[in-house]
């Protein structure tokens, strides 16, 4: 199936198409504001997709709920570390507002992870692998690894060509190499504006799962968000797979609330979970 569109509706960044049968407003711009709402509800009409979400700074959020829309997910001081951000849904078709058998999965995945919240290690704990910042001639050795890993995804990371843009629009790329194959991935959605990072992409050859390169990962990309005055780090997590999920945990993110059923990964829609953490020290609720 053919990736969704990531295009602009005013000065806003949206996502939409058939693949995640949503649209997905991913960065609001101030001055569409009080014309955004009804403009991704026609979009959303026109093509019958069955989920509306939005990411909002707390300025915003009324506005929405008034229209319909529901809480998901909450991240405190999302934006330049002082202003929140909401992650809201309206569903069209009633019944994917239904989590279905994500509901027991999240609540035994959430008590395994806060009852192992153990820290996260730092790059140097992985021995024998490399990690380092990816550039565009790691491209398509990253498509390929989200081949092997992805059978669909809600970006198309399976796209070298596609890779490459999203590094020179500021997406950063961070690879573990092992005899100087890359063997796990991940990156960082940087918002310069708001000071936020969104860690996403996590995926690990599975010839190499279990030896926590992820934690390694999610680690030298703190390290490097910091580094570049990125005030608070999320990320948004298949709800089901428990691995991620503990990561995460572990490494002192909390936890924000649940998408359901919001991205087509892996060949079904999944409810996803939101962890955030405050990369300036506090420890927001």
């Amino acid at each position: 199936m053919t990736s969704d569109t990531v295009t602009r509706l005013g000065s806003s960044v949206i996502q939409h198409g058939p693949c995640n049968a949503r649209v997905y407003l991913m960065k609001l711009a101030v001055e569409d504001t009080d014309t955004i709402i009804p403009e991704i509800e026609a979009l959303a009409d026109r093509y019958g997709y069955s989920k509306l979400f939005a990411k909002v700074p707390a300025s915003a959020k009324d506005r929405f709920c008034a229209a319909g829309y529901r809480v998901e997910a909450h991240v405190p001081g999302m934006f330049s570390g002082v202003e929140d951000g909401w992650f809201l849904a309206r569903y069209p078709d009633s019944s994917r507002a239904d989590p279905g058998d994500a509901a027991p999965l999240t609540t035994d995945l959430l008590g395994s992870a806060k009852s192992r919240p153990e820290p996260c290690g730092n790059s140097s704990a992985v021995s024998g692998v490399v990690i380092e910042e990816a550039d565009r001639k790691d491209s398509d050795a990253l498509a390929g690894l989200y081949v092997d890993v992805f059978e669909t995804y809600p970006f198309p990371i399976h796209d070298p060509a596609w890779l490459r843009e999203t590094m020179d629009d500021g997406i950063r790329y961070f690879v573990v190499r092992a005899e100087g194959r890359v063997v796990a991935a991940s990156s960082a959605e940087v918002d310069v504006t708001g000071l936020n990072a969104e860690m996403s992409d996590f995926a690990t050859h599975p010839e190499y799962r279990g030896m926590g390169l992820c934690p390694a990962l999610l680690a030298a990309m703190e390290g490097e968000m910091r580094h570049s005055g990125i005030r608070t780090a999320y990320t948004i997590a298949r709800a089901a797979f428990y691995p991620v999920n503990i990561t995460f945990a572990r490494a002192g993110y909390r936890f924000g609330g649940t998408l359901v059923n919001n991205t087509n990964i892996c060949g079904a829609f999944e409810s996803m979970n939101v962890w955030y953490k405050s990369l300036d020290g506090d420890n927001r609720k």
